[in-house]
């Protein structure tokens, strides 16, 4: 099978110090474990690999000694924990292995942010350097596309998305079925298992209410009439979804205007075939009336995966007025206002009167699939 370069490599192997922790936050099947692997074949050091999901490194690990660790580690400098989150407090085990046993280089990963952090965020404090991982981004395909082909391969990820496992499924019908496997046993799993959330369909009907409004504003009020239950447990569960990388939150921005507005919210997919799969329309784009949304969805979703990647500081928003004059995508960086808006096919948008005037120092910019490789180079 072909290995895919993951943009954060080198920045992995940096930060992979004697008595640090490197934590791999992401997505289930977005290839965390194949990424740490493929680092580690080439580290020339033996390694110690452990899997949270094991029971018996979950005993191994119980007693929490350093005399326990020490006789487990033996002369191993490097360990590599794989599902980490499983192993109950995790963050107190690896804070005492890292402060006592000198040059130990410690590697774990995770499928969500929220199990991980609650057990390891604070006990490894000034110890740790996290990561987050997503699906293959445009930068990484062009290890094996070019110029000609991407256009091509870009339409086709518009519907299907980016999971690694998706190259090696040529076929159509395989792709919608590994899809539809994914967000059937392997979507809400970090939900539904450590929250205790027993009604999962309720959150699937949330993610399809919310992938009908791709570029809208979201109300928390309206979704919760719609699903029949409280606007805390509609906020709640966004939260949760995010925590787990199926969706990002965009608030909006504001800074002179008394009519822009700011206290709703905008979520998008950080997926495209995960979006997909939970509308069940996988159509071709040329079949379809939402090529908008999918266009505006993988482009914020892929400059998310380009500033984790290039450790890029940005606040991102977007900007709308109540007299529905609007930005898809607005970046706070370096002192400076920078505006983007998202359209499929070239075409001449103007920049929005009232930005120019509020913001005159700021730049403004439309991405389309003409030149969108560049915004994320």
């Amino acid at each position: 099978m072909e290995y895919l370069k993951r943009d954060i490599t080198e920045n992995v192997i940096k930060k992979l110090k004697p008595n640090k922790v490197v934590i791999i936050f992401g997505a289930r099947r977005v290839g965390k474990t194949v990424l740490v692997k493929e680092i580690l074949k080439n580290m020339n050091e033996p390694v110690l690999s452990l899997n949270g999901e094991d029971i018996n490194v979950h005993d191994k690990l119980a007693i929490r000694s350093i005399e326990n660790y020490r006789q487990l580690i033996g002369s191993y400098k490097l360990i590599y924990i794989d599902e980490a989150q499983k192993i109950p407090e995790i963050g107190l085990k690896l804070k005492l292995m890292v402060d006592e046993i000198e040059g130990l280089k410690i590697i774990i990963s995770g499928s969500s942010s929220f199990d991980i952090s609650k057990d390891a965020g604070e006990p490894l404090t000034g110890r740790k350097y996290a990561f987050n991982l997503f699906a293959i981004s445009e930068n990484e395909y062009n290890q094996i596309e070019n110029s000609f082909s991407k256009i091509d391969k870009i339409r086709e990820r518009l519907v299907f998305g980016n999971y690694p496992e998706l190259l090696h499924l040529p076929d159509q019908n395989d792709k919608i079925d590994y899809l539809n496997e994914m967000i059937s046993s392997y979507l809400l799993k970090d939900i539904l298992v450590y929250e205790n959330i027993k009604n999962s369909q309720k959150i699937f009907n949330l993610l399809r209410l919310i992938a009908f409004q791709i570029g809208s504003e979201v109300s928390l009020q309206e979704l919760g009439k719609q699903l029949g239950i409280s606007k805390n447990t509609v906020e709640k569960y966004l939260d949760l979804l995010s925590k787990v990388y199926i969706l990002h939150k965009v608030e909006g921005y504001s800074r002179n205007l008394r009519k822009e507005i700011t206290k709703s919210s905008r979520w998008y997919f950080l997926d495209n075939g995960i979006r997909n799969a939970i509308i069940a329309n996988f159509n071709s784009i040329k079949a379809r009336n939402d090529i908008g949304q999918l266009w505006e969805n993988y482009m914020i979703s892929e400059r998310i995966k380009y500033q984790e990647y290039n450790r890029i500081s940005s606040n991102n928003y977007f900007w709308r007025t109540y007299d529905q004059q609007e930005i898809d995508w607005v970046e706070e960086r370096d002192g400076s206002l920078h505006g983007y808006e998202f359209k499929w096919k070239v075409n001449n948008v103007r920049i929005p009167s009232q930005w120019k005037n509020a913001y005159p120092d700021s730049t403004f910019e439309v991405i389309n699939s003409s030149n969108f490789e560049n915004w994320l180079k």
